[in-house]
C-alpha cells in the first residue's frame, strides 16, 4: 500500500518528466523545490494551538472536595467509590455512606420559608471537607442551603425572583465570600497533590 501511495504521489508531481531540449529550461522541477518552499513557509507562519479553557470554579472547588474527601475514607480504610468500579456489598455501602456523611443526630439543622427542614452532620468525611476549604461549615450550611432555595421560596411566596434576591442581600454577600475563600483553598490542594492524587490517602 504504502509503495503505491508513493507511486500515485510520484505521477501527481511528474517524477518522470519529458526530456527538456536544448535551451528550454525544464518547469516540473521548479515545481517540485516549490512545493516544499510553500509549505514551510505556512507552517512558519502557522499561529500556536489554542490553551484549552480554565476550569469553571464550581468545577474545581468540587474536584478539592472530592480529593479531600477520598482522602477521608483512605484513612479510614474504605475505597472511594467510582462511576465503573465493582459494585460493593450492602455493608461496604453503609460504612462508606456512614463515613461520608457522618451518623446520629444531625447536628446542623434550618427551616426554609417554604417550610422544608434541611439538615446536616458534622462529622463525616464530607463535613471536614467542607470545614477545609469554606471555614466555617455552619455558616456555608445556612447560606447555601438559602441561596440553593431562593427560586422555590419565589414561587411558594408567588414573589419575582430579583424581590426574593434582594431581600436575601446579606446572604449572598456572604455566599460569595465563602465561595471565593473555598475556591481559593480548592486550588491549594489540588496544587498540592498534582493531577494523579485523587486516589492517595
Amino acid at each position: 500500500m504504502a509503495r503505491g501511495l508513493a507511486h500515485r504521489l510520484a505521477g501527481s508531481l511528474g517524477r518522470h518528466p519529458a526530456p527538456p531540449t536544448p535551451g528550454s529550461l525544464p518547469m516540473r522541477p521548479h515545481a517540485l523545490v516549490c512545493v516544499p518552499f510553500l509549505l514551510l513557509a505556512a507552517a512558519g507562519c502557522a499561529s500556536p494551538a489554542p490553551r484549552p479553557p480554565a476550569p469553571a470554579p464550581d468545577d474545581v472547588v468540587r474536584a478539592a472536595q472530592q480529593r479531600l474527601t477520598d482522602r477521608c475514607l483512605a484513612r479510614r480504610g474504605l475505597t472511594p467509590p467510582r462511576p465503573g468500579d465493582r459494585p460493593p456489598s450492602t455493608a461496604e455501602r453503609d460504612r462508606v455512606a456512614r463515613a461520608l456523611f457522618g451518623t446520629g443526630r444531625t447536628e446542623l439543622s434550618l427551616r426554609l420559608s417554604t417550610g422544608h427542614v434541611v439538615r446536616a452532620h458534622t462529622d463525616g468525611c464530607l463535613a471536614a471537607a467542607q470545614r477545609a476549604l469554606y471555614g466555617d461549615q455552619k455558616r456555608w450550611f445556612r447560606v447555601s442551603t438559602v441561596v440553593n432555595n431562593l427560586e422555590p421560596e419565589a414561587a411558594a411566596a408567588h414573589r419575582p425572583l430579583p424581590e426574593v434576591r434582594a431581600a436575601h442581600r446579606a446572604d449572598l454577600t456572604t455566599w460569595r465570600q465563602l465561595r471565593a475563600r473555598a475556591l481559593k483553598n480548592a486550588e491549594a490542594v489540588l496544587r498540592e497533590d498534582g493531577p494523579t492524587a485523587s486516589r492517595k490517602p
